[in-house]
């Protein structure tokens, strides 16, 4: 406890050994970020992963089948669209109970219809053309021709947005988390390490600073990285 709330190294009665400072109960601010980068990033991932599961199936049968069966899948998306993101994140997580698993769960099944509409959109300028039109010709069914035909030339699509849905899960993260409604203490999240700042935030600013500046710099890497493959996987931009 005689270790708590020492400030930066740069700042006067800083330590060295603590590069950014300590918390409220004498812990490592910088050590704690680290910490925290495992849980973020693992809600991230996993989150987007079951986005694009649920996403691509249902934006690949709306766009294929089209009809009655688009129609309403079409009607579900926009649905879920008209409900802000985190809005029905923390009723998801309010209902389930805030706990890792529950909120990677929530935060994919309500991030799916973004990859759902990309998809349907994509499988809709594709299915017409001249490839698809000789693979049925050839009997091959609809799966078949959705899995292997239809979904490689929807991947560089969805290989972008995923890259641009990691930096929102993040954000959303830390946002429930901060909220009490993600992950609980002990487990150390950036979002939790926000929350527990905000009340020392006039004398100590540094407990909520560097994790709201590492959360950006994060999301701004994932954005970075979306568009630099968007510039790689489009053979138009590349060619350019």
């Amino acid at each position: 406890m005689r270790s708590r709330l020492i400030p930066p190294v740069w700042k006067k009665k800083g330590a060295p050994n603590y590069l950014i400072g300590t918390d409220q109960l004498g812990r490592d601010v910088l050590s704690r970020l680290i910490i925290g980068s495992r849980v973020s990033v693992i809600v991230g991932v996993l989150g987007v992963a079951i986005s694009v599961i649920v996403g691509v199936i249902i934006g690949l049968i709306s766009g294929f089948l089209g009809g009655r069966v688009d129609s309403i899948l079409s009607r579900t998306v926009d649905t879920f669209m008209s409900i802000p993101f985190i809005i029905l994140a923390l009723a998801a997580v309010g209902f389930l109970g805030p706990s890792l698993t529950n909120l990677i769960i929530v935060l994919g099944m309500t991030g799916w219809v973004t990859f759902a509409r990309v998809v349907r959109g994509e499988v809709l300028l594709v299915k017409n053309l001249e490839y698809v039109t000789a693979a049925q010709a050839l009997g091959q069914s609809g799966w078949r021709i959705a899995l292997f035909h239809l979904l490689p030339n929807v991947a560089a699509s969805i290989i972008v947005l995923s890259t641009l849905q990691i930096a929102t899960v993040i954000i959303a993260e830390a946002s429930l988390s901060f909220l009490g409604m993600g992950v609980q203490p002990p487990t150390i999240t950036w979002g939790v390490m926000l929350s527990e700042g905000r009340n020392h935030l006039a004398t100590s600013w540094w407990l909520s600073t560097f994790p709201g500046v590492t959360i950006s710099l994060t999301a701004l890497g994932c954005i970075l990285m979306g568009d630099w493959l968007r510039d790689a996987l489009d053979p138009r931009l590349r060619n350019g």
